[in-house]
This record gives C-alpha cells, structure tokens and sequence, in this order.
C-alpha cells in the first residue's frame, strides 16, 4: 500500500483521526503511511478543522485530471528540438517526464500557482534556457491566456525576463539566473528587520518573562542560521567566480557577482540575514 494513492476508505480513516484528536503520526502509522503523506493530504484539501474525506477524494481526482491535460511539460521528445536534445544527451524521455512532474509539484508545495510552476519547470529543463508564449502553450496544453497570466506574475517576481526576439514581433521568456542569488540577499536584509524587532519585543517584555523569552530565542535562532546561510552565499559567489575564465572589468560581466544578478552590494554578515523565501509569492512569508 504505501507508494499507492490514497483511497476513499483512508480518507475516510484520516477525517475519523482528526475529528478524533489523533496526531499525523498516529493516523499515518494506522493507515501504514508515512507522516508527510498525511499531512499533505490534510493541508491540501482544507487543514485539520475543514478536511472532509469524500470532497478532498473528489478534489484530488479532479487534480489528477487537470495534471494529465495541462499545467504539466510535455516530454521533450514531443518537439523536434527538444527530442533532437534527448538523443544528442541520451536521455530517457519517461525519466523527464517524471521529473518534470516532481519539480512541478516541489514549487507548487513551494507556494506557486501549479501553471507558473509548469512555465518554471519547462525554463529549467529546457537546454536554452529560453522558450516563446507558442512554446509554452504546446508543453504545457494549455491556452494563451493561461500562460500570459503565469509569465505575468513569474516576472512580477523577477523569477524570469522577457525579450524580443531579433527581427520577430514575438517575445521570448528567459530563466533569471541569478534570481536564487538575490532572492537570499533580499531576503537577508528583510530578515535583519524581523530579527531587530524580535529582540526589540524581548526587551520590551523582559527577558526573565515567557514572551520576552521567546522572542529573545527567535532573534537569536534568525540570526545565528542567517549569519550561515549569508556565509554559505558568499562562499558560493567566491567559488563560482572562480571557476570562470578570467575577465576584465565589472563582475557583471562574470555572471556571478552582485553586478551581475542585480545586486548593488552584498548585505554585511554582521547583520542578521534572513532565511530565504526563494520562490514563496510576494507577501506569503
């Protein structure tokens, strides 16, 4: 059973739990399921007060039809192009495919809408790095409209770039490539906020009192992990530099420094960084 989808009966099983006081653990253990099987399918489908076995079995049912239709890659070897790729590097079109599925969900599980999650997914596994709104709409089965909406807010986020293409009236999508590099430096400086007014509270509270503990051992907890994300960055960018043939000038040219991904300067490590919300929407911490 475990690896299969759920049925209705467990569901069933699963609502009985919760209405009953089990935790995920004891409920997975009875169904003979990992916990993180049940807990997804509890927060998919309304949290612990409003799950409901048959809606969230029929929802789930209604997803799985959506995913064969749309919102999920086509295999690379669909297209000339890209089934020219598969054979030039030996790919098996099924393990992409699979792949691609998994990714999806990963960044839908992230916070993304499952359609900008799918145009993310078709950037990252296509070998330019590029692909045009008439690409898109052939991979993911979907109609023009749906794919305006999700490279709309995907550059809202700055997690892709548009270009026109030479001599063609037509706009063509590219992958950031530095955006999980200044996704983590803004999110470092957002964090040294939060980490301020953490520390703030505890002295307003008193630290000897249970809320001014708390907010003490928050501040700290943001600032201690932060201080080693921001170093870990850091020793990214240093080691990518130096894997790049030597160049003159502004590190823009690179491709790796702060120049280059739209980054003015680098946060100083004194300061508490943030854990970063790599793709979460704006506004969803």
């Amino acid at each position: 059973m475990p690896g299969s989808r759920l049925t209705q009966q467990e569901r069933r099983h699963i609502a009985a739990g919760l209405a009953g006081g089990l935790s995920y653990a004891d409920i997975a253990k009875r169904l003979d399921r990992s916990t993180s099987t049940i807990t997804r399918e509890v927060m998919r489908n309304g949290g612990p007060i409003e799950y409901r076995a048959d809606r969230a079995h029929h929802a789930t049912g209604l997803r799985a039809r959506r995913g064969r239709r749309s919102g999920t890659c086509v295999p690379p070897a669909t297209t000339s192009t890209a089934a020219s790729a598969t054979a030039t590097y030996g790919r098996d079109a099924g393990a992409v495919r699979d792949y691609d599925k998994r990714l999806t969900q990963v960044l839908v599980d992230l916070g993304l809408t499952r359609m900008a999650a799918g145009v993310l997914v078709c950037l990252y596994t296509t070998d330019s790095g590029s692909v045009t709104a008439a690409d898109l709409v052939q991979r993911l089965r979907v109609s023009p409209a749906s794919i305006s909406k999700a490279v709309g807010y995907l550059e809202g986020q700055a997690l892709i770039r548009r270009e026109r293409d030479a001599g063609q009236r037509r706009d063509r999508y590219v992958i950031d490539e530095g955006v999980w590099y200044r996704s983590m430096l803004v999110s470092a400086r957002l964090t040294a906020v939060l980490a301020e007014t953490a520390r703030d509270g505890a002295g307003l509270l008193g630290t000897e009192t249970p809320a001014g503990d708390r907010l003490r051992n928050m501040g700290e907890l943001l600032e201690h992990v932060g201080r080693d994300l921001l170093r870990s960055v850091e020793h990214w960018r240093h080691a990518s530099f130096a894997r790049q043939p030597p160049r003159t000038g502004d590190d823009s040219l690179t491709g790796v420094g702060p120049a280059a991904h739209g980054v003015s300067s680098v946060p100083d490590i004194a300061r508490p960084p943030l854990l970063p919300a790599v793709v979460t929407p704006a506004g969803r911490p």
